[in-house]
């Protein structure tokens, strides 16, 4: 068996598609020996990548931005597509079927600041009429920060990604009352990426036939069963398994995944609105600078 390494920038359900390359056995059916873990200030992404210390990582096609807007060039390329939709979720104190985006004016919002999901929500916000300045933002940290300052009373919503606003609806601690990805449509959130190099390899023709049959796997299978899986394989330590499942069952229904693992030009140029109306690029820039097709 050959080691393939294997990271992440954020860890989620909303990544099944990855993620049950190995735990389902699609890498290892294809002679690879796979590991995983999340980036680190010690490991980050693009470092990590460059430096052969993994293969392959998820990340938001979005990161490679900042660059292009130094006039920099880089070797990694983002070449197969895991979500085609934003995958957070808004959640409330007490449930409200009849939900509406006006009711956040005035009210305290815990909103991930981190750079895709900040911007995507606030595209959103601009979608329904409504913008940051609207209510009282609230930038409690990471994710396990904004989970607990919730459900310490810090904020009247809170806008997290799943499986924690599934698991704080299980808690009766908050309620899901609305999907950012329902507002966007589709658009190019997250996918993989890996040295241009490497793309060229054995290995890497290995993992995409491994990745294409999971992303197969996780479109079709019983959200429950992927669930399962997940939590046997001790990737979600501390999440229930009806809350993993229904989480997953909700990304399929949203039409998260597609069993096309190339993004979209469509979904690219979507991307590049959420950035120009967020201020982080300066001009729409071409899918080939970024994205590598698979065949």
């Amino acid at each position: 068996m050959e080691k393939i390494k294997l990271m992440a920038l954020r860890h989620s359900a909303f990544y099944s598609p990855y993620l049950m390359t190995f735990v389902e056995g699609f890498l290892q059916q294809q002679g690879l020996e796979p590991s995983y873990e999340v980036a680190s200030d010690k490991h980050p992404v693009e470092q990590s990548l460059l430096n052969g210390y993994c293969q392959v990582s998820q990340s938001a096609i979005a990161t490679r931005f900042a660059d292009l807007e130094a006039g920099k060039q880089s070797r990694i390329r983002h070449f197969a597509q895991i979500n085609q939709r934003d995958g957070f979720f808004l959640a409330a104190r007490e449930p409200d079927p009849a939900f509406s985006w006006s009711k956040l004016k005035g009210k305290k919002v815990l909103v991930d600041h981190f750079f895709q999901p900040y911007a995507m929500f606030a595209y959103a916000l601009n979608k329904q009429g409504m913008s940051f300045a609207d209510f009282e933002v609230i930038d409690a940290g990471d994710v396990s920060q904004i989970e607990q300052a919730f459900r310490n009373g810090e904020a009247d919503y809170v806008h997290l990604q799943g499986p924690y606003p599934q698991q704080l609806e299980a808690d009766a601690a908050g309620y899901v009352v609305a999907a950012i990805g329902e507002v966007i449509g589709p658009v190019a959130f997250s996918s993989l990426c890996a040295d241009q190099d490497w793309l060229d390899s054995e290995m890497a023709s290995a993992f995409l036939t491994a990745y294409k049959q999971s992303m197969q796997y996780v479109t079709t299978a019983e959200p429950i069963e992927i669930a399962r899986k997940q939590i046997e394989a001790g990737l979600f330590p501390t999440i229930e398994l009806s809350v993993l499942s229904h989480t997953i069952a909700s990304y399929q229904q949203s039409g998260c995944w597609d069993t096309d693992i190339n993004t979209s030009e469509q979904a690219f140029n979507t991307l590049l609105d959420v950035f120009i109306h967020s201020g982080a690029i300066s001009k729409r820039y071409d899918y080939g600078q970024i994205i590598t097709a698979i065949d």
